[in-house]
């Protein structure tokens, strides 16, 4: 049993006593072990050292973003430039396979009181040298014959005509085409067979 002089709610505390002493003290004193362990922890010459490397490697970073970037930007400039070669000489290998043939040409033009038979051969010869050239830098002909399967990669069908050769084959080429590593300069102009009418 409680005796009576005790408050039986705490709340109902007697109102003489002041406990605003007590409350400041342990506000103050708070959590008295935290404030060492910070100090501890980190020390402000450790944070100031930590502050100076990261920094410090910060800096290296962007220093290496720099270098990265001009590396960067001279690729760019030597593929462009290459690029610009490509374009410009590309075709010095092709022209100087065609100088004999102009050569050829021209002697044969420059020859006056020449036979037949020697104007033939003038022109196979030119025709050989024009072939060597093509050969050289990898011109091929597109020249379909008569039963091959047409082929709407390489050739170019201008009509479809009744034919007794099965659907879909050159009946007839018409101008041979021409490919340059793989890829088609001019299709072959042919005549496809319809089938049998």
């Amino acid at each position: 049993m409680s005796s009576p002089k005790e408050p039986l709610d705490p709340q109902q505390q007697d109102p003489s006593v002041d406990t605003s002493e007590q409350l400041e003290v342990n506000l103050d004193s708070g959590n008295p072990g935290e404030d060492a362990l910070q100090d501890q922890a980190f020390p402000q010459e450790d944070l100031s050292s930590l502050l100076s490397e990261a920094q410090e490697q910060v800096a290296r970073y962007h220093e290496d973003l720099l270098r990265a970037k001009a590396e960067v930007e001279n690729i760019r400039r030597r593929a462009q430039e290459d690029v610009a070669k490509a374009r410009k000489f590309g075709t010095e290998s092709f022209a100087e396979s065609l100088i004999p043939v102009k050569d050829s040409l021209e002697a044969a033009l420059s020859l006056s009181d020449q036979t037949a038979q020697a104007w033939k051969e003038g022109v196979e010869a030119t025709l050989r040298q024009l072939n060597t050239a093509f050969e050289r830098n990898a011109m091929k002909e597109v020249a379909p014959g008569q039963g091959d399967r047409f082929d709407p990669h390489l050739h170019q069908a201008i009509s479809s005509v009744p034919s007794e050769l099965p659907e879909g084959t050159v009946v007839q080429l018409l101008q041979k085409g021409y490919t340059i590593a793989d890829r088609v300069l001019r299709p072959a102009l042919v005549m496809v067979s319809a089938g049998q009418a």
